[in-house]
């Protein structure tokens, strides 16, 4: 199921509970919840495209949250990575004092 999608020249993002909505209806809650799905392996959105956005509030909104959540999805792999670099450093210090 898409995150994001462009339907009926509106952008619409997925709810809470598998129904859409269109995007100027979004709130911070949401967002951070997009955010959680970005970061996973099934993430999909339409991409963006003005032709399609016939409105202008939803075409800035949806241009910019689709940009952030593309570039997030697409770094996911870096962010896992670092932090298991991180719990490397940690486990190697604390192994040390305690072996």
């Amino acid at each position: 199921m898409k995150t994001l999608k462009i339907e009926n020249s509106q952008g619409y993002f997925l709810t809470d509970i598998g129904e859409y909505e269109t995007i100027d209806k979004i709130d911070k809650t949401t967002l951070l919840k997009l955010v959680n799905l970005a970061l996973g392996d099934s993430f999909e959105i339409d991409e963006y495209n003005e032709e399609k956005l016939k409105n202008q509030a939803h075409q800035i909104i949806y241009k910019s949250i689709s940009e952030k959540l593309n570039d997030l999805h697409n770094k996911r792999g870096q962010f896992h990575d670092e932090s298991e670099r991180l719990f490397q450093d940690e486990y190697e210090k604390y192994k040390n004092v305690s072996g």
